[in-house]
């Protein structure tokens, strides 16, 4: 069974969990501006939380396709009074998505219990940072940055270079200090990448499953769905996600990172039912 202490709180990920999305930010692809109020973030974190998300996710700079960067002042502002919000009215693990050393800091002292870096701790004091809060992190492999990762991607072989850039993450977090036993991988579905990278990456996860830690999957609304729907715009991708977090769960993946939580728990649900019964 691995348990991952996330402060004074633990994740069982003996079964798979869901991750709620929460953007407090003007511009993400899917709810951009939505939860900019404190009152409405921590509204919509106890309404995730009630529809079963084991995690509530909080980003305060978005890292969409095209997106500029924002002061380590301005996430701040944006971040910190939501976590500690949520920290004190919301019964689950409160996880800070960010690169900066500083909001990883600053959260954590606020009693944030998990670290998602799209950047893989690839930011100056970033590891250091992560290694002094003692919490679990979860590294996402990335191709270049948010504002041009997605102008025309390329690999020899998608799943043979992502692991390899995992591995060498995870050795780097172990020489910093971070147990490996605190370390989760994310492939990074969309981050640089072509559809069918991203199928690839899909239908091979059990190979990232099988570097020894749990595996976070992120495919909730994104843009390689809409390409398999003709076009569909973000609002039309609810089936098409659930579908494909249940289809990661199958192929290995403990957390799924998604805007639809009561949906997905019960594709996550019977997923996990195949597992059970195969075991």
């Amino acid at each position: 069974m691995t348990v991952l202490q996330c402060g004074r709180r633990q994740l069982d990920l003996s079964r798979p969990i869901v991750m709620g999305i929460l953007n407090v930010t003007p511009d993400s692809f899917s709810d951009g501006g939505r939860y900019l109020d404190c009152d409405v973030a921590v509204s919509r974190a106890l309404r995730m939380r009630e529809e079963g998300a084991a995690i509530i996710d909080v980003g305060a700079e978005s890292t969409r396709p095209g997106a500029l960067p924002v002061s380590v002042q301005e996430e701040l502002d944006r971040i910190l009074p939501v976590i500690e919000r949520l920290v004190r009215e919301v019964d689950a693990v409160i996880s800070i998505d960010t690169s900066s050393p500083e909001v990883i800091r600053e959260g954590a002292a606020l009693g944030a219990g998990f670290i998602n870096d799209v950047r893989a701790l690839r930011r100056e004091g970033a590891i250091a940072a992560a290694a002094a809060t003692g919490l679990p992190v979860c590294l996402m492999h990335m191709q270049g940055e948010p504002g041009t990762m997605q102008h025309q991607p390329r690999y020899m072989d998608i799943v043979d270079e992502v692991e390899a850039f995992l591995r060498e993450r995870v050795g780097c977090c172990v020489a910093a200090g971070i147990s490996a036993s605190r370390i989760v991988l994310d492939p990074g579905f969309g981050f640089g990448k072509t559809l069918a990278h991203n199928l690839a990456l899909l239908n091979q996860l059990q190979r990232l499953q099988a570097l020894g830690h749990p595996v976070l999957a992120g495919l909730s609304r994104k843009s390689m769905l809409g390409m398999l729907l003709g076009g569909a715009p973000v609002g039309e991708r609810l089936y098409a996600s659930v579908s494909a977090a249940a289809i990661a769960v199958l192929n290995g993946a403990r957390i799924v990172r998604v805007h639809d939580v009561k949906a997905t728990c019960d594709a996550v649900a019977v997923a996990s039912a195949l597992l059970e019964c195969g075991e």
